[in-house]
């Protein structure tokens, strides 16, 4: 074998060194997007699929705890019981609202990475002015519900409208900006490119939501999809 295969045989198992040390010390474990589409509103909560789907995905790794990032719009964000698990939600508050993606902000982000202080957080209606102080909450909230070791993290990934394969969806600059925080630039890109392909492979829905993305687009925007005036 060529000594240039040994040396990116070398480097790849580092890489997976270093990823496995920390995150075994990390409080999350960067998974990925959730879902493609909204399917509800409210669309984070108790019986709701894609909240089934994350909390069998913590439950069958042991996790008592699961966060899910968001990008924030009118909610407190409040975390929930699904079954034997916790769901918190940590969402970021960006002062421009926008739907579409903003090409400049992704390339920038990916080559630096999403700046302090660009954002506000907020969870369980509480509002943070720095990550640090949020993931702080985060980490304290998980440990009183048992949380030992890592929880999982996805981002929301919904898109309201426009292309889903595109546009990565609702809370991924936050999922980023934790990967980052957490893992290193290079952890972060290996985090966002397996955090994309995910629900490809591991979302029970994702054939019902690709092929059935604009119908709910279009009934999610006009208030089809709404079930908080039912019990």
């Amino acid at each position: 074998m060529a000594r240039s295969a040994y040396i990116i045989i070398g480097a790849i198992l580092l890489f997976g060194a270093y990823l496995y040390g920390v995150t075994a010390l990390s409080p999350v474990e960067p998974v990925g997007r959730l879902g493609f589409v909204k399917l509800a509103n409210p669309d984070m909560y108790p019986g709701h699929p894609q909240s089934k789907v994350l909390a069998s995905y913590a439950a069958q790794r042991g996790s008592k705890c699961a966060l899910v990032v968001h990008y924030a719009g009118s909610s407190n964000y409040r975390h929930y019981r699904e079954g034997n698990v916790t769901i918190i939600e940590l969402a970021y508050i960006s002062s421009e609202y926008r739907t579409d993606i903003d090409w400049g902000e992704v390339i920038e982000s990916f080559i630096f990475g999403v700046p302090d202080g660009k954002y506000r957080y907020r969870a369980d209606g509480y509002e943070f002015n720095s990550l640090d102080e949020a993931m702080d909450y985060v980490e304290d909230l998980a440990r009183s519900k048992g949380q030992e070791g890592p929880m999982p993290m996805v981002f929301h990934g919904t898109v309201r409208e426009g292309n889903v394969f595109i546009n990565p969806g609702c809370g991924f600059p936050l999922y980023v900006q934790i990967a980052w925080r957490q893992y290193g630039r290079l952890g972060a890109y290996y985090y966002i490119v397996k955090g994309l392909l995910h629900p490809y492979l591991n979302n029970p829905y994702a054939a019902y939501e690709l092929s059935h993305a604009s119908d709910l687009q279009r009934l999610y925007n006009q208030g089809a999809l709404d079930y908080t005036g039912y019990d």
